[in-house]
């Protein structure tokens, strides 16, 4: 049975609250299967319980971990992605560095000049100006970009969608469709963005290593990563 500190106002130590956490955005899980695996480990939790941890704790995870993440690339690719909200069409708006790390998402609801300047400005405020910009032919990018001057020598590479020149940020898309999916889809705004957030920083922290790589490396690469998490949810409270 996992034991530890446990917090003011909480019934279960903060490690079984964090290994909960971790089940939810890493794997595709409901409440209610989270609420089957704990109790097969002898906690007796209700799935309720789960979803007020997941709701409370996503952000100060995700900053937690934001902050332990290695320096990322130079090299940015933005696209977007429709996801229904509420019965509200949102945008999400993703980048990603040439490694495939996420970089940010942010959803909005709307994928005109505005939106995209606001997401820039939001990697800008994170990371350093980067070497090139890959998007698609959406010409709200090359809006915003003209509108930032900090921005101005950054090379702004216009790849077609349709033509797989852009993999990288199209693949990293999937994870989200696929939570989406076992969710039935989001249904608050606010509560979709601190979701998405820990989800990309989970994806990122367990990134998975090719098949070409030894067995050997993966589990010390994955043995980083429960650290790094446990790490992550001791120092978040």
């Amino acid at each position: 049975m996992l034991s530890g500190q446990k917090l003011l106002g909480y019934r279960f130590p903060l490690a079984v609250i964090g290994y909960a956490v971790w089940l939810y955005h890493r794997f595709t899980l409901s409440y209610r299967d989270i609420e089957e695996l704990l109790l097969e480990r002898g906690i007796c939790v209700t799935r309720e319980s789960i979803r007020t941890w997941c709701i409370k704790f996503s952000d100060l995870f995700a900053q937690g971990l934001r902050h332990r993440e290695p320096r990322r690339g130079s090299r940015w690719h933005l696209d977007e992605m429709c996801v229904d909200v509420g019965g509200i069409k949102h945008w999400l708006w993703r980048a990603v560095d040439e490694h495939g790390a996420v970089l940010d998402v942010f959803l909005q609801q709307h994928r005109d000049t505005e939106a995209a300047r606001s997401f820039f400005h939001r990697l800008l405020g994170e990371y350093d100006v980067p070497e090139a910009v890959h998007t698609d032919k959406l010409w709200s990018y090359g809006a915003a970009l003209r509108e930032l001057s900090v921005l101005h020598s950054v090379e702004h590479v216009q790849v077609v969608s349709t033509a797989r020149c852009n993999n990288l940020i199209e693949q990293s898309h999937r994870p989200t469709r696929q939570q989406e999916r076992r969710q039935r889809g989001f249904r608050s705004r606010h509560r979709a963005q601190g979701f998405l957030n820990l989800h990309a920083r989970i994806s990122n922290l367990c990134h998975p290593a090719r098949t070409t790589v030894p067995a050997r490396s993966r589990r010390r690469h994955q043995q980083t990563a429960f650290k790094t998490w446990q790490e992550t949810v001791w120092q978040a409270i």
